[in-house]
């Protein structure tokens, strides 16, 4: 969890109502993405939040029973009097709209960790929770939770091997080759050349001014992180997020406070380009 929770359950009847609220919101959250992958016509991600929005609705319901069973009555929205923790924040949603990266492993694992934060929060709930029915109720729920999680993660393994063997399937040998993140970023100094000549005024002066940053970042990236040699073909603004991700990770990763400090650094001018290369596309997807 980002936060702890904002407070303290008082009755089944709270309970039940934040429940519903979690589940539901998440719901929504994987329906908005099915539907922007559909209109980006990436079925197979479409197919996979579809799948985790029917599996929310369906955790929905099973919230809707468990309050007739023990209440008499549906949970009752107005109850809520915090708002429940969120399944991806706005900023994280756009991330995933935007990226060109995600693959259904990639998605599947997010829902995983959405999963294991809901866990966290009930394990937070009941562990404070005064009323011994409330706190009762709480441990279920952490436990639903928790077999939400494992069934996530033997599908999300499925999805790994299934990825792992397509790659090997399309490269044979050339899809073990792999480049260091100095290479890709002279690989992207190049492609910054090619945006240069296609774009005008504050544009063109930026994609040069990005162009000598990659240069001067492809020998402070040199040897660092291990990418598929394959995505030296790929566009500018896929190149520019495989090296934000590595950078980050790499920082997050690392117990070096020399070589953390040196990839965060790398890791903020990445996001910058990343974010100025993610504005440009409408442009440069008008002029191709």
């Amino acid at each position: 969890m980002k936060d702890e929770p904002a407070g303290t359950l008082q009755s089944l009847d709270e309970l039940f109502a934040l429940a519903n609220a979690m589940e539901k919101e998440a719901a929504d959250r994987y329906s908005e993405l099915a539907e922007e992958m559909r209109a980006q016509d990436r079925d197979d991600l479409a197919a996979v939040f579809a799948q985790l929005a029917a599996a929310e609705r369906e955790h929905v319901d099973s919230v809707t029973r468990w309050s007739l069973s023990r209440c008499g009555k549906a949970p009752d929205p107005a109850l809520v009097r915090w708002d429940a923790p969120e399944t991806f924040d706005a900023e994280t949603m756009a991330e995933i709209k935007a990226s060109q990266l995600t693959t259904p492993y990639r998605a599947l694992a997010m829902a995983v960790r959405n999963e294991e934060r809901a866990f966290a929060f009930w394990s937070y709930v009941a562990a404070f929770a005064a009323d011994s029915e409330i706190r009762k109720a709480a441990e279920a729920m952490a436990r639903e939770e928790l077999a939400h999680v494992a069934t996530l993660r033997k599908v999300r393994r499925s999805a790994y091997h299934l990825e792992h063997k397509e790659r090997a399937g399309e490269g044979g040998a050339e899809a073990a080759a792999r480049v260091h993140a100095g290479a890709l970023e002279s690989r992207l100094a190049v492609r910054l050349t090619d945006l240069e000549a296609r774009v005008q005024g504050r544009s063109q002066s930026r994609a040069h001014e990005l162009r000598e940053e990659a240069e001067l970042m492809s020998a402070h990236a040199a040897g660092f992180g291990s990418f598929p040699a394959a995505l030296q073909g790929a566009d500018a603004q896929i190149i520019a997020e495989a090296l934000t991700d590595a950078y980050i990770d790499g920082a997050e990763r690392s117990d070096d406070p020399a070589r953390v400090e040196l990839l965060q650094k790398l890791a903020e001018r990445a996001i910058a380009r990343l974010a100025w290369l993610r504005s440009l596309e409408p442009v440069v997807r008008a002029k191709a």
